[in-house]
């Protein structure tokens, strides 16, 4: 399967990121931006945006880009750094990049942004599988 419209299958088949209602907004090979709307159900006790929202629109745009290379490819670590709050309305976009990929192992810088402005920062390492994607 040709690895830019691996993410889309991935998407059609993820009912958690359906209902964060996360879309693909760019994708290639090694690269994938995605975005959603912060709602009012996704606030926290403090009226922001749980940390888990940022930390999720992340995740997904790793594993799609992790998986744009045609192999099957999970997570084994990851991290994140919360920089600035978030509200209901916001739309935010998380881009994916691959900055090292091995035989079994994939490294990403994610960017988390409300605009133009770093909100969050996230990093995360992948393992690779044997099993290739199919149509």
């Amino acid at each position: 399967m040709e690895g830019a419209k691996i993410p889309y299958k991935m998407l059609s088949l993820d009912p958690f990121s359906q209902w964060l209602g996360i879309e693909i907004l760019e994708c290639e090979v090694g690269r994938c931006k995605v975005g959603m709307t912060v709602r009012p159900e996704m606030l926290n006790s403090m009226g922001k945006a749980h940390g888990g929202i940022t930390y999720s629109l992340a995740d997904t745009a790793f594993g799609f880009s992790a998986n744009t290379n045609g192999r099957h490819a999970v997570s084994i670590d990851t991290s994140i750094n919360h920089i600035e709050a978030l509200e209901a309305g916001d739309y935010i976009t998380a881009e994916a990049t691959l900055e090292s990929l091995k035989n079994k192992v994939g490294f990403y810088i994610i960017e988390i942004k409300k605009e133009n402005t770093l909100v969050a920062l996230f990093k995360g390492v992948t393992y690779r599988t044997a099993k290739e994607w199919e149509e």
